[in-house]
């Protein structure tokens, strides 16, 4: 099973339980009903703001910890000498 199947899967089975609770149908143990009544509803902007929250953390976290490559770049500029070297020899006029 892939990584999305099990994701589709897993996201199906909680989205069947949570409109299973939230039309009373499958009542949910140890809370109260009108505890129950008050939280459910607003459950799904609950999640989405935090996975928004998440996200923008995790992004925020990769640009601070962001690594320079002095080797990458040192061989990034052999790679651009190189191709100027090899677009002279052809005749094109590069600087």
């Amino acid at each position: 099973m892939t990584r999305a199947q099990r994701i589709a899967v897993i996201s199906t089975i909680l989205t069947a339980l949570y409109l299973l609770a939230f039309f009373e149908i499958l009542q949910v143990p140890l809370v109260e009903g009108a505890v129950v009544q008050e939280i459910l509803p607003v459950l799904p902007w609950w999640l989405l703001v935090s996975f928004g929250s998440y996200s923008l953390w995790s992004l925020g976290w990769g640009l601070l910890t962001f690594r320079d490559c002095p080797e990458a770049y040192e061989e990034l500029l052999a790679e651009i000498s190189q191709a100027k070297n090899e677009l002279r020899s052809r005749g094109v006029t590069v600087d």
